[in-house]
């Protein structure tokens, strides 16, 4: 259907970098990006951390629908609000956004299995709205940041999953693609002593290391759920201190290798945050790649 339009489409970048782009963001400046607030905030769940914002474009729709997951190692000291701008661009661009919430490393609940089944539900929660809101539910797209990333990716391999995974759930709602910003896309690679990434904090998500765990690892590292069998693109800047380009670049090929359709753009003198910062580069390139995504609109 729609998918085909990703990858007919030329995304070409032209201009001097902006200075948000040559000012590299920190995470305690993207961590305030400013956003208006959400048409509504939406429990999926019973928990204080359980719930959604939801955006709505103007007109009657149905709109398409693009979930937002934010990263942050993980940790519950980061939360959704950063994702809030880029819920505003794509509504600005008439596409609904469901920027979700979830318990993270040390909340109550969180880490394994609790991050991942928060992930699942709050997705699946759209059949839901969308008895009540005009939502798209043919095609949704999930676009997640760096430690979201992962949990987008894995998201999108759920209805795959053989029903006795116990992080699968009981009707997995289809995902038709993935925009995966500067993802933290192999789980092993990113607690070695190599290629240390968020402090190691994959190991506090799944409860020990790939030796002590093994079978976590395989459950929920994009690494390993190759192919996934749906396009996705992947934006990272090439200055990016969290998650290293090569680290991409690496997933990007190994996805390939197996079979999967992807798209990569490495952003010039872009960091970790400009992939979801508004005024940059790399966040003209997101917002495309997304609308491309869900077809055009």
């Amino acid at each position: 259907m729609r998918r085909s339009v990703l990858f007919a489409f030329l995304l070409v970048v032209t201009g001097a970098t902006t200075r948000m782009d040559a000012q590299i963001l920190t995470t305690s400046q993207a961590m305030q990006l400013p956003s208006e607030e959400a048409d509504h905030r939406l429990y999926w769940g019973l928990g204080e951390l359980q719930f959604g914002d939801l955006r709505l474009p103007a007109g009657p729709g149905p709109h398409p629908v693009v979930v937002l997951i934010h990263g942050g190692c993980w940790l519950s000291e980061y939360g959704m609000q950063y994702m809030g701008a880029l819920g505003e661009a794509l509504k600005a661009e008439g596409i609904a956004t469901w920027n979700i919430e979830y318990r993270r490393v040390g909340d109550a609940g969180g880490g394994w299995p609790g991050t991942m089944l928060d992930v699942g539900a709050a997705i699946d929660d759209l059949r839901f709205l969308a008895t009540k809101y005009p939502l798209d539910l043919d095609g949704v797209v999930v676009s997640g940041h760096s430690a979201g990333a992962q949990l987008a990716l894995w998201a999108s391999s759920r209805p795959s999953a053989a029903t006795g995974n116990p992080l699968r759930g009981e009707d997995p709602l289809p995902v038709a693609g993935v925009v995966a910003l500067s993802p933290v896309a192999d789980l092993a690679a990113s607690v070695s002593d190599e290629t240390p990434i968020c402090g190691r904090s994959a190991a506090q998500l799944l409860g020990g290391t790939p030796a002590e765990v093994p079978e976590r690892y395989a459950l929920v590292s994009p690494s390993a759920l190759l192919p996934l069998g749906i396009p996705y693109a992947i934006v990272s800047g090439v200055e990016d201190q969290f998650v290293p380009a090569a680290h991409v670049a690496a997933f990007a090929e190994q996805a390939r290798r197996a079979g999967d359709a992807v798209r990569l753009e490495l952003v010039p003198e872009a960091g970790h945050f400009e992939v979801v910062a508004p005024g940059s580069v790399a966040f003209a390139v997101t917002v495309a790649f997304i609308r491309a995504m869900v077809g055009g609109t």
